[in-house]
């Protein structure tokens, strides 16, 4: 399998192509089959930033047994370095938890339920080979991405989705949240709940749903009284693109939705988002690929060429504030995927990029080529003024 190139750790080479906007973390040429998938991003306790992704396609063992790329940087995000290559591992959260990092996710595409652990800042980590070092659900085939883990109400909350293979594509996927005590060990799958398994229905939306997926466990707005919502990703194409919020019990067993209630429009709601709540302030923030009216008229599902900096003050009502990545072409750029951390005033992103590179680039939008790095500093004072050059809607 070929090497991923990782930024800075070849001296600079002379290019004819464009770079993408940011630091690029790793790249991994369309000739090599194997692209890069679900970024993620934390911020350590000690100031260190780590990064991931994984790999898919042709050239990927994404269907037999998954394999994620872990990097540090230690100056901020201006340059990275390989940590590790954690074999097992897909489609997973990053996060810091009392005092150690963890993975998050599945064993490989449509696969069980695993974390893993480390505790020396990403070099090395735990294996997960039962149900008490960290296999979680071995009770069929789970679906997920790195979605935000948040720490509510005692406990700690993933969103995630069982696959149903007997559906189309979105209808497979059976919404539900798993959950923890936050003082327990969560390499014990004895220490994780898991709520009912909630199916979408194709009625819903008048008859236009397509399907949920990539759920994000949000605390709801009213405080810590207001409880956890499960905020989903819908396959819904007839525009205005939405999202579906169902509400978590308290004790973490259920999972229910009132389809008259429970969508809500949100820009690029038809592609993976992560939304979380500002500890500074009552509202929610988003980085998500909002589709301009330039764009329109194609499939919004694969237009991910503009990523859009969105907000909300309840999670119902939201609204664009700014394009902080753009580029003309829809068909072979995107930045999507966007996992993206609060950074004091900043906010710091790790992005799956589809661009050009020396060799052609991209296969596609969807098949990225490059992890990037990115930071938008002041982020809750941009406004569409300060939008990334050539956007819609820029000077």
């Amino acid at each position: 399998m070929p090497a991923l190139l990782c930024a800075l750790a070849l001296p600079p080479i002379a290019s004819a192509a464009p770079r993408p906007a940011g630091v690029v973390i790793a790249h991994s040429p369309a000739s090599s089959g194997v692209y890069l998938g679900s970024p993620a991003i934390a911020i350590l306790a000690g100031g260190a930033y780590l990064a991931k992704h994984d790999e898919f396609g042709p050239g990927s063992t994404e269907k037999t047994a998954g394999v994620t790329h872990v990097y540090r940087s230690r100056d901020r995000g201006a340059s990275w370095a390989p940590m590790a290559r954690v074999e097992g591992m897909y489609w997973a959260s990053l996060f810091e938890h009392r005092g150690a990092a963890y993975l998050l996710g599945t064993d490989k595409q449509d696969g069980r339920a695993v974390i893993a652990r480390s505790t020396d800042g990403g070099e090395t980590w735990s294996a997960p080979l039962d149900g008490g070092s960290g296999l979680l659900l071995d009770d069929g085939k789970h679906h997920g991405a790195p979605v935000p883990v948040v720490v509510h109400g005692g406990r700690i909350w993933r969103g995630m989705e069982a696959v149903v293979d007997s559906r189309s594509w979105g209808m497979r996927f059976h919404a539900f949240v798993l959950s923890a005590p936050a003082e327990a060990d969560l390499l014990k799958a004895s220490s994780w709940t898991a709520t009912t398994r909630l199916a979408p229905d194709p009625a819903w939306l008048d008859g236009k749903l397509g399907g949920w997926l990539e759920g994000n466990a949000v605390p709801a707005p009213g405080g810590a009284g207001g409880g956890l919502v499960n905020m989903l990703r819908a396959d819904y194409r007839a525009g205005p693109e939405k999202a579906a919020i169902a509400r978590v019990s308290e004790d973490g067993t259920r999972l229910e939705i009132d389809p008259e209630r429970g969508f809500v429009d949100f820009p690029g709601g038809c592609k993976k988002f992560t939304v979380r709540r500002d500890p500074e302030g009552k509202r929610y923030w988003s980085l998500a690929n909002h589709v301009p009216a330039l764009h329109r008229g194609g499939n919004p599902e694969r237009t991910r060429n503009t990523l859009a900096l969105v907000s909300s003050a309840d999670l119902r009502s939201w609204e664009v504030r700014c394009i902080v990545l753009y580029h003309e072409d829809p068909s072979r750029h995107a930045f999507q995927y966007a996992d993206w951390v609060f950074d004091g005033e900043d906010m710091v992103a790790a992005c799956r990029t589809a661009f050009d590179d020396d060799e052609g680039g991209a296969h596609n939008q969807h098949d990225a080529n490059y992890l990037t790095f990115h930071r938008f500093a002041r982020f809750r004072a941009l406004a569409m003024a300060d939008s990334a050059p050539g956007a819609p809607g820029a000077p």
